[in-house]
């Protein structure tokens, strides 16, 4: 038996203590300036979206403006910069540090009627793009042996409340955030956030960036797990979340990796959310099981994958913050996610560094969507607005490339143009869209 998991299940014992007590992290401090980095970053990036049948509806972004000055075409072209600061830890037993960000975010083009749906720009009330916004933060961090703990505004990555970095600025949070790896293969997480900052937010005050509920948020947001890598080939992770008055929920995720020859290898990943009403219930009557399950078949150049999908609830999974949805079908331009659907995906994967072009990449998949019903959602609840019917299907198509440079004074910059095509009836919840998605990338030190 694997010895950390016999001191778990047998309980602690003098034999368990070499597993606990190795030296900290802490112990090779290098100090609060010499252990520091600095790191600043160019994003470009364009997203054109055209929407047929139904983008006037009014589950559009500018669904506040009159049907007739509402537009079916979302584009816009932004430049961000990223600045992050990471202080090194004080010697000494308890080190202390400091971590800081500043983001800033420029329109290239936009205009209203056209901006908010691609979340690049900051929009003003009136529904016009701002010429340029910012953000910036810091969280105060101490260590103690191998265990940080840091309370400010960060950026978090978890399966139940995570930082996304997709669009042109990333996501934040405010709160604390503990991480443990004081002992071999495992690591531990817990916090405790009272806010989350949109990716295309220029202020901290706007409370919890929730994905499909409209209902009053919660105060807060807990969640306490881990990742044990203990086992060949397998990655185990275990969470546990609250959402103050409004949910509770639990994740399992599983990826395993067989290497069958030094050419050929076969993985699968399997991730599952529990996810039930409490407290106030703010977001109505919740009780969902949503599951996926991909495998893939990797021969040289080549990845084949096939994946599965299903959600087990009269509502749709839904999550806070951007970054916490680590389902296999979660794609482009939907989640397929809605009441009681079941989706499967098919995907194919190719690196040209097979055939002496390193660091370019393709990509296609295929995702199809049935069975979505929203009939019996709770009809004073926050997704009866969504306006899901008895009989919704759907299906998106993704094409992708990427390319990083290697070598040479351009080393490090990174380009990634993506073609998706979604389309679905009038009882699911997503509009039928064409996107262009265009990014360029490049850390100047």
């Amino acid at each position: 038996m694997n010895r950390l998991l016999a001191c778990w299940t047998l309980g602690l014992s003098l034999s368990c203590l070499p597993l606990i007590a190795h030296a900290g992290a802490q112990n090779s401090a290098a100090g609060f300036v010499e252990g520091s980095s600095w790191n600043l970053l160019n994003r470009s990036l364009y997203d054109r979206r055209a929407y047929r049948h139904g983008g006037l509806n009014s589950a559009a972004r500018n669904a506040f403006k009159p049907r007739s000055e509402r537009s079916d075409l979302a584009e816009e072209w932004a430049y961000g910069l990223m600045g992050t600061y990471t202080s090194g830890f004080t010697q000494g037993a308890v080190g202390f540090g400091l971590d800081a960000h500043a983001y800033l975010g420029v329109k290239l083009d936009s205009g209203g009627g056209r901006a908010g749906k691609a979340r690049l720009l900051s929009v003003e009330k009136e529904g016009h793009p701002k010429d340029n916004y910012s953000r910036g933060g810091a969280a105060v961090k101490l260590r103690l042996s191998s265990t940080v703990l840091k309370y400010g505004e960060q950026r978090v990555k978890t399966p139940v409340f995570g930082s996304s970095d997709s669009r042109l600025l990333p996501e934040s949070a405010t709160g604390w955030w503990l991480t443990s790896q004081e002992w071999d293969n495992l690591t531990l997480n817990g916090g405790h956030f009272n806010e989350s900052t949109d990716r295309n937010a220029s202020s901290h005050d706007n409370g919890f960036v929730v994905n499909y509920s409209n209902a009053r948020q919660g105060n807060s947001f807990d969640f306490l797990g881990g990742s044990y890598t203990g086992f060949e080939g397998l990655n185990l992770t275990l969470y546990s979340a609250l959402y103050d008055e409004t949910w509770r929920q639990h994740y399992l995720g599983a990826n395993y990796a067989w290497p069958i020859t030094d050419q050929q290898a076969l993985s699968f990943n399997l991730y599952l959310y529990r996810t039930q009403d409490t407290g106030e219930a703010r977001s109505g009557n919740i009780d969902n099981t949503t599951w996926s399950l991909m495998s893939t078949y990797s021969h040289a150049a080549h990845s084949f994958s096939v994946g599965y999908q299903k959600v087990h609830g009269d509502t749709p999974f839904d999550y806070v913050t951007r970054g916490a949805i680590y389902l296999t079908n979660a794609v482009a331009l939907s989640d397929f996610n809605g009441p009681n659907e079941a989706s499967w995906q098919l995907r194919y994967d190719l690196s040209m560094a097979e055939y002496g072009i390193p660091g370019l990449g393709f990509s296609a998949a295929y995702i199809r969507g049935s069975g979505i019903d929203g009939s019996d959602v709770d009809p004073n609840g926050g997704y009866a607005y969504l306006g899901y019917g008895s009989k919704g299907r759907h299906w998106e198509r993704d094409l992708e490339a990427r390319y990083l440079v290697q070598t040479g004074a351009a080393k490090g910059m990174s380009f990634s143009a993506r073609y998706a095509m979604h389309r679905g009836n009038t009882d699911q919840a997503e509009l039928d869209a064409d996107q262009i998605r265009l990014a360029v990338e490049y850390p100047i030190f």
